[in-house]
């Protein structure tokens, strides 16, 4: 064989290899980023959750709401059936993670993916009062 022959065997070796090195990097940081924005949207459906705690806190009793109080948001599956009918969706899965009483109530969201690669897929709560809420992230 030629020089030229083994030359260009050498460079089509090289130039497979970077491809094959660079599509692994960018499904890497697809997951990555996939993950990231399932915790985003995660946090955008539990607003909407806290917003119907909210509805509900001030529907009077008579109407089937809480009558100024959270506390029919308990932990089972009808806490949270007062604020949805489907629980789960392709985003994750949601419930009410600390029982609703006169005050507030804490309502968590887990996720279909892991950002942080703990093992731990990502889990967002959020406690709503009457007239606030407050987000947080317990795992990326």
């Amino acid at each position: 064989m030629g020089q030229q022959q083994l030359l260009l065997i050498v460079l089509s070796v090289i130039i497979v290899g970077i491809a094959v090195v660079g599509i692994n990097m960018f499904n890497d940081q697809d997951a990555k980023d996939q993950a990231a924005s399932n915790c985003d949207v995660l946090a955008a459906d539990l607003q909407n959750l806290a917003v119907r705690a909210q509805q509900h806190y001030r529907r009077p009793t008579a109407m089937g709401g809480g009558g100024g109080s959270f506390a029919l948001l308990t932990k089972n599956a009808e806490g949270i059936g007062y604020l949805t009918t489907q629980p789960v969706n392709e985003n994750g899965s949601y419930s009410i993670s600390a029982p609703g009483d006169s005050a507030s109530v804490t309502i968590q969201g887990i996720g279909k993916f892991d950002a942080d690669g703990n093992g731990t897929n990502c889990t967002v709560r959020i406690q709503v009062w009457p007239d606030s809420v407050s987000p947080s992230i317990v795992d990326r």
